[in-house]
């Protein structure tokens, strides 16, 4: 699809959870490419693997079987604390519930995963709209702002890439919609962006299409 590296290489990856002697397959050799500056959707029945999938992405999980390549690196080779680096510079993360801390403010849960340049905070509230609710506490935020907070979080790293788990399923249909502008936004201007989504309509967003089945890889589309 590309003449450039891929950023994200899964090959034959496979998950499987184990529990009281029974055995689970999450994902079934699922073999995958992510390039810079693309812009993926992951969707699928309920229980098909996607959040599975972005786990394993994100360096939040391994897989039992198959290899996972990250900017040239074969993540199975980092140690737990390289793996903890690489998350935080390189992984940008958005989840459906929005994961803010209650009591920090709105600029204080931005600026927590960054370790210098804390002047990136400013510049990514600017970007979602945010920067006049800096000193607001997530409670006296409405669903979507919490969401737009936690996506300037995400960014705030200048990460390779961002991983959306569902995040507007927390969401009426009016600010679904306006987190998934700001996401066009944020590819527009050269965001790598990979998202797991249940809905049609946002999978639509996305250049590219991967439907999930019963932990396997269904069907590749353009959206």
């Amino acid at each position: 699809m590309s003449e450039a590296p891929a950023l994200i290489h899964l090959e034959s990856v496979s998950k499987v959870f184990y529990t009281d002697e029974v055995e689970t397959h999450a994902l079934d050799e699922v073999t995958l490419d992510i390039y810079p500056g693309e812009y993926v959707a992951i969707s699928g029945p309920s229980g098909c693997g996607k959040s599975t999938l972005l786990s394993i992405l994100g360096l939040l999980d391994s897989p039992t079987a198959g290899d996972y390549t990250l900017n040239g690196r074969p993540v199975a080779q980092l140690s737990q604390a390289d793996r903890a680096r690489t998350r935080n510079r390189e992984i940008g993360f958005i989840f459906q519930s929005f994961n803010l801390i209650g009591d920090l403010t709105v600029y204080e849960n931005v600026e927590l995963p960054l370790t210098y340049r804390r002047e990136r905070v400013t510049e990514a509230l600017e970007k979602v709209e945010m920067a006049h609710r800096a000193k607001h506490l997530p409670s006296q935020l409405s669903g979507g702002q919490q969401q737009r907070v936690a996506v300037a979080r995400a960014v705030a790293g200048q990460p390779s890439i961002l991983l959306a788990d569902e995040p507007t399923g927390n969401l009426d249909s009016k600010n679904g919609e306006a987190v998934m502008g700001l996401l066009q936004t944020l590819h527009d201007e050269g965001s790598t962006i990979c998202m797991v989504t249940h809905d049609p309509r946002y999978a639509e967003h996305a250049m590219r299409e991967i439907h999930l089945f019963d932990g396997r890889l269904a069907v590749e589309a353009a959206a």
